[in-house]
């Protein structure tokens, strides 16, 4: 599993005029079953997302056709952690050690 840090790099209204894009890829992500859960860091100096894939490759080529990587308005940080322990809803993304 994965959590996605967006970070902007840009002003406000230079990520809001990509925003739209942005929503869209996510909607794509979430139908392909790859991201679980997402949304803006308050105060809004970018985002979070929760994301499961079979390796930090595919996650990476993903994270860089993000429109907002492409529009050049954010960075992302990439953490894998292995999710050994989910609430009831998440448990066929649970994950053993080893």
């Amino acid at each position: 599993m994965f959590v996605l840090e967006l970070t902007y790099t840009a002003p406000l209204d230079a990520v809001d005029a990509v925003l739209p894009a942005h929503v869209a890829w996510l909607e794509e992500q979430y139908d392909k079953g790859l991201f679980l859960a997402s949304g803006r860091k308050n105060p809004r100096d970018g985002g979070v997302i929760l994301a499961v894939a079979g390796d930090r490759a595919h996650i990476e080529e993903l994270v860089a056709s993000d429109p907002f990587v492409v529009g050049g308005v954010c960075a992302y940080r990439v953490t894998e952690f292995i999710a050994t322990k989910t609430a009831p809803e998440l448990a066929r993304h649970r994950q053993t050690l080893g």
